[in-house]
């Protein structure tokens, strides 16, 4: 009975292949498998039939080598792997680390705008110039205000309360009008701060979330320029 059709039963469908009969069988009758098209070293099981026995993880070795792996967190057939995966739902606040980690990333962006030479202390725009020359008794409680925004429109518990009230809660555009920011200054302040989430090494898609909520505000930041150039 060596090339027997395989029966495919409810134990193997979910996964349970953790005995050495039952795994000898998956290797020599549903193998080979079929490479996902996630990236990373992920495969999916198949049965004859092409309905999905579960999600399949590699070790690089294994990757080279062909060897299965097999995990204990099979996924309903037919499901896609990605959503047999745990998601991560906590908030952005919590991903980043808290209110502590958001401080450090605002004091080291903070601190390298004042030098930075296209929006810091020999920025071209004088209004920032002078900012970054004459208030520099201001950059704690700017820390302080920065942390809160970043902490609010992060999901997290504490609430921004803006010296200079915009548009909305979270609103920058009258904060910034007199500085006159111009489109390529604010690009320069983004990436600034991407460089510093890079230092406190900050993950990927983390980082990808606060880029995204400060580029949100763009508009706002620079309509002091925008109006003025009209």
């Amino acid at each position: 009975m060596e090339n027997a059709e395989p029966v495919i039963t409810p134990a193997l469908r979910r996964g349970h292949v953790n005995e050495p009969a039952t795994r000898e069988r998956v290797r020599r009758f549903v193998l080979p498998y079929r490479p996902t098209s996630h990236a990373g070293p992920k495969a999916e099981l198949r049965n004859a039939s092409g309905g999905l026995v579960r999600e399949r993880f590699r070790s690089p070795k294994e990757a080279n080598d062909g060897r299965a792996n097999y995990s204990r967190y099979p996924a309903a057939e037919g499901q896609h792997p990605a959503r047999c995966r745990a998601r991560d739902r906590r908030s952005l606040y919590e991903r980043l680390g808290g209110v502590f980690a958001v401080a450090a990333v605002v004091d080291h962006f903070s601190d390298a705008v004042v030098k930075n030479p296209v929006v810091g202390q020999k920025s071209q725009n004088p209004a920032l110039r002078d900012w970054h020359t004459k208030n520099l008794d201001r950059l704690p409680g700017l820390k302080f205000m920065r942390t809160l925004w970043v902490c609010n429109v992060a999901g997290g518990p504490f609430q921004y309360t803006p010296t200079v009230p915009g548009s909305t809660t979270v609103g920058l555009e009258e904060a910034h009008r007199n500085l006159r920011i111009a489109p390529a200054e604010f690009d320069e302040v983004a990436a600034e701060l991407s460089r510093s989430l890079d230092y406190l090494k900050v993950p990927g898609a983390e980082k990808s979330q606060v880029l995204e909520a400060f580029a949100a505000h763009r508009d706002e930041v620079t309509a002091g320029y925008t109006a003025a150039r009209n």
